[in-house]
């Protein structure tokens, strides 16, 4: 099995992606967050311990990103595939959000999935071999009111994108991006009932897409499918965006 990281694996979007990884068979999923909460320890023993661990880790201590990554490696050997899922969706209108939020923002979303990319994508350049996804949003290109930072953190997940895949896909490292749209997760705590069903309405669909949905994507991105695809950014969003 082929070993795989997911940051913000203990719940929403991360625990789906990492159930769902788990549960295919074909990879060793270890899971990232800060604490390991109850949703994952119900997971784990869904799908077994041995194709599903935990690794407590502050991803905002961005210093300690490098030697977190050689623990990890020491522990499992070479990583095959980085989901970066981590992330928080503070809101607040620019001209009074709190500089503290906007730079712990900005700390989690941009700084340290990037720095985590660099000390991973090193061991995968040697391997000769490796999928990176990053979970940007649909915010990044519509913009969304309150959401100005966020959308910049998540803008930030497609440029990286766009260009690592340009650095490295000679080496046969595939980096593309999953960009969600409205689901249940930390962006849409603050909507009421009436508020999904007027996203609902306005999408294609006429419903909001969940997080297996964008699970399934990251699967086939990290599976053969995903092979020659490299340097985009798929929407999940039952087409709210379409």
């Amino acid at each position: 099995m082929r070993n795989v990281l997911v940051t913000g694996g203990s719940r929403g979007i991360g625990l789906a992606i990492a159930r769902r990884l788990a549960m295919s068979g074909d990879y060793k999923v270890i899971a990232v967050a800060r604490r390991e909460g109850e949703d994952f320890a119900r997971t784990v023993h869904e799908v077994g311990a041995d194709r599903l661990h935990f690794r407590a880790f502050d991803l905002g201590d961005v210093e300690k990103i490098p030697s977190f990554v050689k623990e990890l490696r020491d522990a499992f050997g070479p990583l095959y595939g980085l989901v970066n899922n981590a992330g928080i969706g503070t809101e607040g209108l620019l001209a009074t959000m709190r500089n503290s939020d906007i730079e712990a923002l900005i700390r989690l979303n941009v700084l340290s999935p990037i720095l985590l990319t660099k000390y991973v994508v090193r061991h995968m350049m040697a391997d000769g071999a490796g999928r990176i996804v990053n979970i940007s949003s649909i915010i990044a290109s519509t913009g969304y009111n309150g959401l100005s930072v966020y959308g910049a953190s998540k803008a930030a997940a497609t440029g990286l994108t766009r260009s690592l895949a340009r650095e490295v896909g000679r080496l046969g490292i595939t980096v593309n991006a999953v960009a969600p749209g409205f689901i249940d997760t930390e962006l849409t705590k603050s909507l009421d009932d009436e508020g999904r069903r007027r996203i609902a309405g306005r999408s294609a669909l006429r419903r909001l897409p969940e997080a297996k949905d964008v699970a399934a994507m990251v699967d086939y991105l990290l599976g053969d499918g995903g092979r020659n695809i490299t340097g985009t950014v798929l929407t999940v969003d039952s087409g709210n965006t379409a």
